[in-house]
């Protein structure tokens, strides 16, 4: 087995025992969570040949920003550092998408581009205008956020053309599970909570965070992952 498959069957491990913490099986959150993020780390690292800083920017915001959120009921700042992480890593994100890619093939007509980024940026809008009386102080940090987090959606999906099918079909579908398992953060934060919400939050940001990192990772001609050496 090569260190990359290693790595991702690590993850599948870890994201597992995640999930059965928050279902009220395991305990040992502050054990586990801060490993997700560095295993993947360490697939996107043992996968590639041409590794990106900004990846790796990106997966340290999501890390910090894990570790940061575990610390949130114990003050509001905690979430304002948590969310300042993630957002640095969105920005990173949005490098990302710039920088794997093919320039000169074509990509998504300015037509297309209208049409298909209309649900993502009513997504990124909608649940906004729904919680925005209930926001509070924490208003303007949330909006700022929710922009950025369609930003780097919207990006995901204008790689359409500009890398083979399997690195979009990846990063695309992890860029909107990012914002769903925000969605779900936020609705259960600042709106109504829902029962097991810790559990599907960490369901769809663990498989965000795993099909960006291999939807990168697949962009790479040379890439390792799932070869024998």
């Amino acid at each position: 087995m090569n260190k990359a498959l290693a790595f991702f069957y690590a993850y599948l491990v870890a994201t597992f025992a995640m999930l059965l913490i928050q279902a009220g099986y395991l305990t040992g959150e502050q054990f586990v969570k801060p490993l997700l993020v560095p295993l993947l780390a360490g697939l996107y690292i043992t996968a590639s040949s041409r590794r990106s800083g900004s990846m790796l920017l990106a997966l340290l915001g999501c890390w910090a920003g894990d570790v940061l959120l575990m610390f949130a009921h114990h003050s509001e700042l905690y979430f304002l550092l948590g969310l300042s992480s993630f957002l640095v890593g969105h920005i990173a994100f949005i490098r990302v998408y710039r920088e794997e890619r093919h320039a000169q093939t074509q990509g998504l007509l300015p037509t297309q581009k209208a049409r298909f980024a209309f649900p993502v940026l009513l997504a990124g809008t909608g649940l906004l205008v729904i919680l925005y009386p209930s926001l509070g102080d924490l208003r303007l940090p949330v909006i700022v956020y929710a922009g950025v987090l369609t930003l780097m959606a919207l990006q995901a999906l204008f790689r359409s053309g500009h890398t083979h099918r399997t690195s979009f079909g990846l990063t695309f579908a992890g860029a909107l599970l990012f914002m769903l398992s925000d969605s779900l953060l936020a609705l259960n934060k600042f709106g109504h909570g829902f029962q097991h919400a810790g559990f599907w939050i960490m369901l769809t940001y663990c498989g965000a965070v795993l099909l960006i990192t291999l939807g990168i990772t697949f962009h790479d001609p040379a890439v390792k992952l799932f070869r024998p050496k």
